[in-house]
């Protein structure tokens, strides 16, 4: 299955007929049916339309058709219907009487405006190539048309996702492969220096011996130093995640909301491991897992 982003765009274009109605059994027209969707990402599915007048009340079936296939995204449906150039339309008597009486009103309040012509009546009816007509037909096809091609713009955007994170996957792992060996490295160092320290204290020649009670005192100093600065239980649990976030990277699907919840716990760990530092090249892969987890952060923020 694969991974979607909730960014795209579909914009596509159709020669539309409508069919006849049993109220207007003769009329018909053509026209220029467009159709773009847009979408961002956002929590929760959002959808809102921007429909010409006489389309709006296919509201209810475009939502549907949007809702069956998406979950998650702010995505915007634009719907223009302009009549064909030259397209003539035979105006119905309903039209005509209606353009009657709006051009009587309004010559009551203008006396002095002209009257309609019948270029302008023909103008009218064809600029009107709704109407009483039927557009579901094409319409409802082009709506499909235009989701499928959205799909694929976030397919698409979703597979560029899903290989950057997986990159950052394992850049991940290799900073935590070099964190590893670090901290008995660090112990070491840390129970020398107690040792010669105390061999400092006891003011001892190079010829004498640190007494056993003093080597004692060291290593329990090491040890404790070692607790304080373990890492390996922070180490396991990024590893671990990382492990569940290519998972579902590579089964896909609805994923985006798990993948937020994992990379805050990828966030929680590379903080802990900044706060063990107690090297300043620990305290660099800390801060260079912080920045990967950051930009995986935003990426993941587009995912479906």
């Amino acid at each position: 299955m694969s991974v979607y982003s909730m960014t795209g765009y579909a914009s596509v274009q159709s020669l539309a007929s409508a069919t006849a109605t049993a109220t207007e059994p003769t009329k018909s027209a053509t026209a220029q049916l467009g159709l773009e969707i847009r979408s961002v990402n956002s929590r929760f599915l959002d959808v809102s339309f921007r429909l010409p007048e006489d389309l709006r009340h296919w509201e209810p079936q475009l939502r549907e058709i949007l809702a069956a296939r998406l979950k998650r995204g702010k995505v915007e449906m634009r719907v223009s219907l302009e009549a064909q150039s030259g397209n003539i339309s035979d105006p119905s008597s309903r039209l005509l009487q209606r353009l009657n009486n709006l051009q009587d009103n309004i010559k009551v309040w203008l006396p002095q405006a002209g009257g309609l012509t019948v270029a302008d009546v023909l103008r009218l009816a064809s600029s009107d190539p709704s109407g009483a007509r039927d557009w579901s037909e094409s319409l409802l096809p082009l709506a499909r048309s235009a989701l499928e091609a959205l799909l694929g713009a976030r397919e698409r955007e979703g597979g560029r996702l899903a290989a950057m994170l997986l990159d950052h996957i394992a850049q991940l792992r290799l900073l935590a492969a070099q964190a590893v060996p670090l901290v008995p490295q660090l112990v070491a160092q840390q129970r020398q220096r107690f040792m010669e320290r105390w061999a400092e204290a006891m003011a001892l020649g190079e010829s004498s011996a640190i007494p056993e009670s003093a080597q004692d005192r060291a290593l329990t100093e090491a040890t404790a130093f070692a607790i304080r600065i373990d890492v390996a239980e922070e180490i396991t649990r990024l590893n671990s995640h990382l492990d569940e976030l290519e998972r579902l990277i590579k089964k896909g699907g609805e994923i985006g909301k798990r993948l937020d919840f994992l990379i805050q716990e990828l966030h929680r760990e590379a903080n802990t491991l900044g706060s063990k530092s107690a090297a300043l090249a620990l305290t660099h892969i800390s801060v260079d897992m912080k920045v990967l987890i950051e930009q995986m952060r935003e990426q993941v923020q587009n995912i479906e």
